[in-house]
């Protein structure tokens, strides 16, 4: 089984780590000449609205498996890391089912992958995780968040 980790999309977050990728592949297994993308413009995800009032935030890992249509196959979809809330982790794979994706190619075929793909639940009035992307941007500026 091919892995792929697939620096992902957030929900209320950073559209630029969608863009990243990084891929860590199984031995014997083919790597792809592409990895898949995203096509999404707009992300699937909802935040649990109990959540979001009383700003709680959170990151979801999922692994999904992206067939050669680029599809999500939803059966495959698994938590690979939970954020310690039940209603973020369903919101995660929930969304999950509506990503669209040009399929991963090996040698111009399309092919399918197994990505992680990381979910960011992010309330804009609460302070920022330990981690986050913010935090590093304030840090090379000198001001606090």
């Amino acid at each position: 089984m091919l892995l792929v980790a697939l620096s992902g999309t957030v929900a209320c977050g950073d559209r630029e780590t969608s863009q990243r990728v990084a891929q860590a592949f199984q031995a014997g297994t083919p790597t792809p000449d592409e990895v898949p993308r995203m096509l999404n413009t707009d992300l699937p995800f909802r935040y649990p609205a109990a959540l979001y009032a009383r700003k709680v935030q959170g990151n979801v890992t999922l692994r999904l498996r992206i067939d050669r249509d680029g599809q999500v196959s939803v059966d495959s979809t698994r938590i690979e890391e939970s954020s310690g809330y039940a209603a973020l982790d369903s919101a995660a794979v929930k969304g999950s089912q509506e990503l669209h994706f040009i399929p991963a190619k090996l040698r111009g075929e399309p092919m399918p992958v197994t990505i992680l793909f990381p979910v960011y639940f992010r309330h804009p009035d609460a302070h920022a995780l330990p981690g986050d992307t913010i935090l590093r941007r304030a840090d090379t500026t000198g001001v606090s968040p």
